[in-house]
């Protein structure tokens, strides 16, 4: 997910002084002499005259610009990643300083970074770099692919899922059952996400399973692409306002705050918390919420279905061993599928109850 760009020269908006090293009649001579970093520009200026000598047919000059932007001093880094208002030049310093926590700060806070680039950074390992995007809440709101790639980043943290979720239903989370049972509420706000091209999809999105329990494949795929269209806001819309069935189509999502949004939806059944549960093709996070949801984790199944799932958190499985009948221990004791752990702790809580 590399941010790409096309620069030349009058998209820069180079000075008239720039300009004589990097222009169509520029010498070579004043090029290298630019390209070297020899010039006694302003640290912006300095750094378009570079990115636009990167673009030189001229390989020598092209090697020494990429040297120069790549050696620029700290001081002058910091000021051009915090200052400069070119889209194309911040991508270039987002790909060259992968590795650096502190300047890819910079360039997530840089207001003239775009999309492509913010997109980038969110799919990088850089657990402070995904805090400074996940503050951000105007680009949240405006950005899809951040939102794509901080959803899919298993570094993200619960407060940025947390936040995206607030953004894309600022409601409270549970919904009158006035709302609930409202005639055609659900298939209206659906509609109204999907856009006309899509509307006449919504009574199916928002349907549950009772009054379509056996879709036919056609169904099934006009569900999907429905869905498709759906950027990360709308997505979690739906998740709260669908029925079963989009439920279960947005909690196979690879983003997993779509996935998330599922489980906290107010019109979601027990029956499917404990499928969700059991799943081994489930997102961590998704486990971790219904974990940490007192009322689902009141029904027994629940919590069975927690502890022997081995994609569960280890120190919430293990809460929930000391709940179990001694049948279900047993099995957990033996299971190939948990972890060591989390058998060597089912045999433990077996042994106290029995007096050893």
């Amino acid at each position: 997910m590399h941010p790409d760009h096309e620069t030349t020269t009058i998209d820069l908006a180079l000075g008239a002084e720039a300009r004589r090293y990097v222009g169509s009649d520029a010498s070579r001579a004043a090029k290298l002499m630019a390209a070297r970093g020899a010039l006694p520009l302003e640290a912006t200026e300095l750094a378009s005259v570079l990115f636009a000598l990167l673009h030189d047919s001229d390989e020598t000059v092209r090697d020494h610009a990429s040297r120069s932007l790549a050696n620029l001093p700290e001081d002058v880094c910091r000021g051009i990643l915090e200052s400069h208002d070119h889209p194309a030049v911040l991508a270039h310093f987002a790909l060259l300083h992968a590795g650096h926590p502190d300047h890819l700060e910079r360039i997530a806070a840089n207001p003239a970074t775009d999309d492509a680039t913010l997109a980038y950074l969110a799919s990088l390992p850089q657990p402070r770099v995904l805090e400074r995007l996940g503050a951000n809440e105007e680009r949240l709101r405006a950005c899809n692919a951040l939102l794509e790639a901080l959803g899919r980043n298993p570094l993200t943290g619960r407060a940025t899922i947390e936040r995206i979720l607030a953004i894309a239903d600022p409601r409270p989370k549970a919904l009158a059952p006035s709302e609930l049972e409202e005639a055609g509420a659900a298939e209206a706000a659906i509609a109204e996400l999907l856009g006309e091209p899509c509307a006449h999809f919504a009574e199916r999105l928002a349907s549950e399973s009772e009054r379509d329990a056996n879709p036919s494949p056609r169904q099934d795929a006009n569900l999907f692409a429905a869905v498709a269209k759906m950027g990360v806001l709308q997505k979690i819309r739906l998740a709260r306002l669908g029925g079963r069935e989009a439920r279960a189509l947005l909690l196979r999502d690879r983003n997993k705050v779509v996935a998330s949004a599922v489980v906290a939806s107010p019109k979601i059944t027990e029956s499917e918390i404990v499928s969700i549960a059991q799943s081994r093709n489930i997102a961590d996070e998704v486990l971790r919420r219904i974990a940490g949801h007192r009322e689902w984790t009141r029904h027994y199944a629940v919590k069975h279905a927690l502890a022997a799932n081995p994609k569960t958190p280890k120190a919430q499985a293990i809460d929930f061993l000391g709940h179990l009948r001694e049948r279900d221990l047993r099995s957990i004791a033996r299971s190939r599928d948990v972890s060591s752990a989390i058998a060597a702790q089912a045999r433990r809580v077996l042994q106290r109850r029995q007096g050893g």
